[in-house]
């Protein structure tokens, strides 16, 4: 990607055909508008990426896991990269140029664009990945894991999910910030889904299909990926259960961003923003109790995930997953996908259970 290309003249309107008006989001089985998604459009897009590398991205490595700074300090250039206002060349060259300039700086910055350059070349993987396989968009990469959840649904769980009417504060507070913003950071897109697929135990079609009608920057290659990551039916990735209740206390110490989506949590106390239930004031609250005992819930989606792992022929299976679709870095940081070099340390995919 380091070579410029020219960029191509403005395309010529076809003579005689006449503009038809666009469907809207119903006609497109799609939910409601997000009153407060991102603008679109090139200018818009190139407008983020100067942003991004000149002012706003140098707390993007600590800021990227709050739901609240990270909507300031992430690049929010995914939708221009999905639909193609931005290509990732010229995201990808603007950030080296960006590079040479703060390198060896010591403010953060080098860091920063380093580590967007970095998720630049993941995105790229992920989607060469849904092309290797397009079945993962369906069918669980590891098949063992296959009718481990119910096909269809706990239809009260999948509502009380997608309208963030769990019971469980951060959770509810994403998914509502999701159907507002058409955005959440990429910590938060993982918490929610693992929750909906080990706590709530729903199958990851379901809510992956959700979720991918409200992101805004929907991309399959990334998106599908993910989504079996964090159910935990790959066979190769670490299973990650993440505690929603320590993810507020982490992510959002002070219950901002929690207080601005669930405003009927106005009256509990900040200690308790995050666990209400406990609160002496809970019985006359207008928000609904726990659907699941989050502790109770995580340990019975653990013993179910691991008993599958302990099944005959299951290595060998994962085995196969990791040579087509694991990928390591070498010691500069470049992607290999000889298996002849992968690395046995590696720190994104691991085959040691």
């Amino acid at each position: 990607m380091a070579q410029p290309l020219a960029v191509p003249g403005p395309a010529r309107m076809l003579d005689g055909v006449a503009a038809q008006p666009l469907p809207g989001a119903a006609a497109l089985g799609l939910g409601g508008d997000a009153p407060q998604r991102q603008a679109g459009g090139r200018a818009a897009g190139l407008a983020l990426l100067e942003s991004f590398l000149n002012e706003r991205g140098q707390d993007y490595r600590r800021a990227m896991s709050s739901p609240l700074a990270g909507a300031t300090a992430c690049s929010r250039l995914s939708p221009h990269l999905a639909f193609g206002t931005l290509s990732l060349r010229e995201a990808d060259q603007a950030a080296a140029r960006r590079a040479a300039q703060v390198r060896g700086g010591g403010d953060g910055w080098s860091g920063a664009v380093q580590s967007f350059r970095a998720r630049l070349a993941w995105r790229d993987h992920f989607v060469q990945k849904l092309e290797d396989e397009p079945a993962l968009e369906w069918r669980c990469l590891h098949p063992a894991y296959e009718g481990l959840r119910p096909a269809m649904p706990d239809a009260a769980r999948l509502e009380a999910w997608c309208r963030g009417e769990t019971g469980l504060p951060f959770v509810d507070a994403c998914m509502r910030s999701l159907a507002a913003t058409g955005w959440l950071n990429f910590r938060m897109r993982s918490m929610v889904m693992a929750v909906a697929s080990y706590h709530l135990w729903l199958d990851w079609r379901a809510t992956g299909q959700h979720l991918a009608r409200m992101f805004t920057d929907y991309e399959p290659g990334i998106h599908w990926s993910q989504v079996q990551m964090q159910s935990g039916t790959t066979g190769i990735n670490t299973i990650r259960i993440y505690n929603p209740v320590k993810q507020g206390l982490d992510q959002d110490p002070t219950g901002a961003f929690t207080r601005v989506w669930l405003p009927e949590l106005a009256d509990v106390p900040d200690a308790l923003l995050q666990e209400p239930w406990r609160w002496d004031g809970a019985s006359g609250l207008r928000y609904p109790a726990p659907v699941v005992d989050v502790k109770a819930a995580a340990a019975a989606a653990r013993d179910r995930v691991w008993a599958v792992r302990q099944g005959d022929g299951f290595r060998a299976q994962a085995a196969r997953v990791v040579r087509k679709h694991a990928s390591r870095k070498d010691a500069r940081g470049r992607f290999q996908r000889d298996p002849v070099r992968l690395k046995k340390d590696d720190r994104q995919m691991g085959f040691d259970f």
